[in-house]
């Protein structure tokens, strides 16, 4: 396999070209040096990604994106490489991540007609397949873009979606989630501005002032969403921001 130094000149005109969307130049590298299509590309951490993460990279939405993932994957790119840290620590994720974490929808789409695994496991904090990534950083459009492709869900990504019948059918099943659970998800519908299935969720129990995730309740987070009836609904029930908790 052909590492590269990230400050190598053919690493440094790689990036260029793919950011620029330079598709006829890509593949004339390619066609002159077929190694480049499964090269890793080596930052000075010794974290070493593929091309193809290079095109999916936040912020995304690089110009012909998914045209030049098409054609990676055309010279051999493996769709489903995982960026490799020299640690313990990092996320293995695939490029498919890296699009679900830029709301790249055609990136991500180029990806899964190349074969990319949708549910291949490595995201950031969960460990979990791109939808985690998705969801996590409140990319939405990507998140019901890989819903569209066959994505699973589990109980919190449902809520995030307003996924109702998701949500309920996974709170109906032996044993039921426990409480914490019911409480990330409650908290995960207010962030996506899902108000159905945050009532849903509070009548099973969901705590109403959890301070989750970034130190903030689901109150805070519903305010970030913009959903000004969401907000005057958790209000009406007590629901605080964790300023007013302190």
């Amino acid at each position: 396999m052909l590492n590269i130094q990230v400050d190598d000149a053919r690493a440094v005109a790689l990036v260029a070209v793919i950011h620029n969307g330079e598709v006829e130049t890509l593949r004339r590298h390619l066609q002159g040096e077929p190694d480049l299509a499964t090269a890793r590309v080596l930052d000075r951490c010794g974290v070493s990604r593929t091309l193809l993460h290079i095109v999916a990279d936040w912020p995304g939405h690089f110009p012909n994106g998914a045209q030049t993932v098409a054609v990676l994957v055309a010279a051999g790119a493996d769709v489903n490489a995982r960026v490799i840290h020299p640690g313990p620590k990092g996320a293995p994720e695939t490029a498919l991540h890296w699009a679900a974490s830029s709301d790249d929808v055609a990136v991500l789409d180029a990806l899964v007609d190349g074969g990319a695994d949708i549910e291949a496991p490595g995201a950031v904090f969960t460990g979990g397949p791109p939808m985690s990534d998705a969801v996590v950083f409140a990319q939405w459009r990507a998140a019901r873009r890989l819903l569209e492709r066959g994505a699973t869900t589990t109980i919190w990504q449902a809520a995030a979606l307003g996924l109702l019948d998701r949500v309920q059918a996974l709170c109906s099943t032996e044993p039921p989630p426990v409480r914490e659970a019911v409480t990330n998800a409650f908290w995960n519908a207010c962030r996506g501005g899902q108000q159905p299935v945050a009532d849903y969720l509070l009548e099973r129990g969901a705590d109403l002032n959890w301070v989750g995730h970034d130190g903030k309740t689901p109150c805070d987070v519903a305010h970030e969403s913009g959903d000004d009836s969401l907000m005057q609904w958790l209000r009406a029930r007590g629901a605080r921001g964790t300023a007013e908790l302190k």
